[in-house]
């Protein structure tokens, strides 16, 4: 049974994500389709529950009027009948609707409902572009992916049931109140009206902070994960105290916003308890003035004073899911300056495939200046011919790695066009064009996943006799076999940690290749391919490196001029303008400035202030 409730909402819904609104209410219905109709069975029978709840406190009224009138002897022949229909509804029904209720809001909707928001954000999120990870804390993303989807369910789940238990409730109070003498409703609208009241001041203000806390919640993480993901860094210079410091920092900002938001608590709670007390008075002193002047029955006193009992623990639950909705809502409203910015590079409507015969790359013209208005890349334009192999050559702040990333699409061009065998890859997929890629760069990033994990991301289709192929070709079997992860998990199950972090750089780095090698796409970019590998492994590689570039165009940079002297043709780069083309031979006659760098090389690498190949 509990399965096939959990099964009724898909959390993970097929349908590609589209961008969420930036307002509240259309944000919570965009993530809210395919959730209506077990949000309005439960919210149904909420109002039924409710409904059945008052209706026995008019009973119990009755059967304080039948206790006081009738006889003993007669009592069961006479109520029976409905006091048998009382225990069928109390034993039966309203257990029932309770639990029917339960399997709606707990099964179906309280783990798909924000999977399914998690789901869809993460896949809207994994489309945003490299910028927009650089701007912000990978665990700051997290957290509001995290922090938003809960705050979402909580948002319309408290928002349906609260106000329609509410409605249900008082206006059931009231009719039952009411009805024995109209004089008793009075305390309760004037008790309604200052609670409208202390919500209509209160709740706002609590939004406001609420949403301050989501923000800096999300920061305090955002900081805490920061050190965690740079723990080699930290540790290499010693500052666990200013990482602690740092943190320190995130958390105080964080208590500010739960000091003030428990001092609102505090006031609220007290004004509201004042408020019920002085409604159990008035009720209290009204039906017992009405009862001594024969206006009411015993049983109507009984009513009052129990429903006005119950109003007294339901005001405080009210007030605080009320409270937690606005708190809620401060957080979703948070969450949407993250979770809706609008992708800043977007696939063109049915934007085909990029298909790659030949593998010629054409910078038509092209410019782009990171938003700046200047600088970095002005006017370039080059052409790489199918199956060349170039070598791109420049100091620091060139434009080398830029030109890379333009070409991945990681950024949209300002003017020009790059074309791919006479595709403008601004009018291809974004997949099939990095499909079509194979990039090894000198910061080997790994997931902290299992080594064939790693290695079948460049290819997740190829058997494991191919990845080993490419393993070997690599020399990543030698020391693949040799590993062992803490869960004891060995060779091509054994994970490698975090970022790669249980691997040297040179094994980083062989694997790093032997998924390029597996991916086998006919266009490779090697940035620093063999930066971190010493000179026997790199000398083994290279004759492996050279067949895996035959048939493919191929884009090299390198510190290590060497490397990269046997290119078909050396590209230099200076300030987003090439100055120079041609062989090694050519710009070593020509004396310009691929001649000075070359004069620069001590042992094969060229001088850190002469040449950075991370730009």
């Amino acid at each position: 049974m509990f399965r096939w409730f959990e099964k009724r909402l898909d959390p993970f819904p097929p349908a590609e994500p589209q961008r969420p609104p930036d307002t509240l209410v259309a944000f919570c219905l965009h993530y809210t389709r395919g959730a209506w109709p077990y949000l309005l069975a439960a919210t149904t029978l909420m109002a039924l529950i409710a409904g059945v709840e008052v209706w026995m406190f008019g009973f119990l009224g009755n059967i304080v009027d039948w206790l006081a009138d009738q006889n003993r002897a007669t009592f069961l022949a006479d109520q029976g009948w409905k006091l048998a229909g009382m225990a069928l509804v109390v034993l039966v029904g309203l257990p029932g609707m309770v639990w029917l209720h339960s399997l709606f809001q707990q099964q179906t909707m309280m783990g798909n409902y924000p999977m399914r928001i998690r789901w869809q954000a993460h896949r809207y999120l994994l489309r945003q572009s490299m910028g927009f990870y650089q701007d912000e804390f990978a665990g700051r993303i997290a957290t509001k992916v995290m922090q938003t989807s809960l705050a979402v369910r909580e948002c319309v789940i408290k928002l349906f049931d609260v106000l329609n238990y509410v409605i249900v409730y008082f206006l059931g109070t009231l009719l039952l109140v009411g009805n024995a003498d109209w004089r008793l409703a009075v305390p309760l609208v004037v008790w309604l009206g200052g609670y409208l009241v202390l919500l209509k001041v209160f709740v706002p203000i609590m939004g406001r902070v609420s949403k301050s806390q989501a923000d800096a919640r999300s920061r305090m993480t955002g900081r805490i994960v920061d050190s965690y993901s740079n723990i080699q860094t930290v540790k290499l210079f010693s500052h666990a105290s200013r990482e602690a410091a740092f943190a320190r920092e995130g958390m105080a900002g964080f208590l500010v916003t739960v000091y003030r938001q428990m001092r609102l608590v505090t006031g609220l709670y007290g004004l509201l308890y004042l408020l019920n007390a002085l409604l159990l008075f008035s009720i209290g002193w009204l039906a017992l003035a009405l009862w001594l002047d024969e206006a009411v029955s015993v049983g109507a006193v009984a009513v009052a004073l129990g429903l006005v009992m119950r109003l007294w623990g339901m005001s405080q639950w009210i007030m605080w899911e009320v409270s937690g909705l606005f708190e809620n809502i401060g957080t979703v409203q948070d969450g949407m300056a993250t979770l809706s910015l609008p992708h800043q590079i977007e696939d063109r409507d049915d934007a085909p495939s990029l298909e790659v015969a030949r593998g010629e790359i054409v910078f038509d013209h092209i410019r782009f200046h990171y938003g700046k208005g200047s600088g970095v890349i002005d006017d370039l334009a080059l052409t790489i011919r199918p199956g060349e192999k170039i070598g791109l050559i420049g100091p620091s702040g060139a434009g080398k790695s830029t030109l890379v990333n333009l070409l991945l699409r990681f950024y949209e061009l300002e003017d020009g066009a790059i074309r791919i065998d006479g595709q403008d890859i601004a009018a291809v997929t974004q997949e099939s064009l990095r499909a079509k890629i194979g990039m090894v760069t000198q910061d080997t990033s790994l997931l902290h996943r299992s080594v064939r994990d790693n290695l079948l991301y460049g290819r997740p289709d190829a058997s494991d006799e191919m990845a080993w192929r490419a393993a070997r070709e690599a020399h990543v079997a030698e020391f693949i076999e040799g590993l062992r992860d803490i869960q004891g998990r060995a060779g091509f199950d054994a994970h490698v940690g975090e970022r790669g972090v249980k691997l040297s750089g040179g094994q980083r780095q062989r694997l790093a290749i032997a998924r390029v090698m597996l991916k086998d796409a006919p266009i490779l970019i090697l940035d620093e391919a063999t930066s971190a590998l010493d000179s026997d492994v790199e000398a083994a590689i290279q004759e492996n490196l050279d067949r895996l570039m035959q048939g493919k165009t191929v884009i090299a940079i390198a510190h290590r001029l060497s490397t990269i002297a046997a290119m078909d043709r050396l590209v230099v780069m200076e300030q987003g303008h090439i100055v120079e083309q041609g062989s090694h031979a050519e710009l070593i006659r020509a004396n310009g400035l691929y001649a000075r760098l070359w004069q620069r090389q001590s042992g094969g690498f060229l001088e850190s202030e002469a040449l950075d190949a991370s730009v």
